[in-house]
């Protein structure tokens, strides 16, 4: 499974992260990341949110104005196929390698976009870890840092194992 960053994003803390073309991602993220809400979001085990930017696309028809860093994800990236990441999965992406935590759950602050929001990001099957919902990884996929490293919009992301 191979595809690439379309947009790497970041915010002082808070919804939407704005583009940036290329940054440094540590342990905790990317450089110049932060959160509104550091008791829920953050931390090795949710350093980067992953969205795949044809989400974005499934959700516009539905009534959702969304773009990229709307949904407060670090890295917005196409060619992946949401619906096959699962915990556990390492990907390398530009001099980065990252491993997927955990299911995103969408929290209140995502509701200026609507408010059926939620709803269309996770449903129960997601919130009980089941990836036969069809909402599966709509709201993205938490993942920690294995490996320091530069990061460029339009670098490969591939899964590695």
């Amino acid at each position: 499974m191979q595809g690439t960053v379309e947009q790497i994003n970041r915010s002082k803390g808070g919804i939407p992260k704005t583009p940036v073309d290329e940054t440094f991602v540590s342990e905790r993220g990317v450089d110049g990341d932060d959160w509104a809400h550091p008791r829920f979001h953050g931390g090795p085990q949710q350093a980067l949110l992953l969205i795949a930017i044809e989400t974005l696309h499934e959700l516009r028809p539905l009534g959702f104005d969304l773009f990229p860093g709307a949904l407060g994800e670090n890295l917005t990236v196409r060619g992946l196929d949401r619906r096959q990441w699962r915990a556990g999965q390492r990907y390398r992406a530009g001099g980065v390698l990252l491993q997927l935590t955990k299911l995103r759950v969408p929290c209140n602050a995502l509701n200026p976009y609507g408010a059926r929001i939620q709803a269309a990001l996770c449903d129960k099957l997601c919130k009980a870890g089941d990836p036969a919902s069809p909402v599966w990884a709509r709201g993205g996929f938490y993942a920690s840092v294995l490996q320091p490293g530069l990061l460029r919009m339009g670098d490969i992301i591939a899964l590695e194992d």
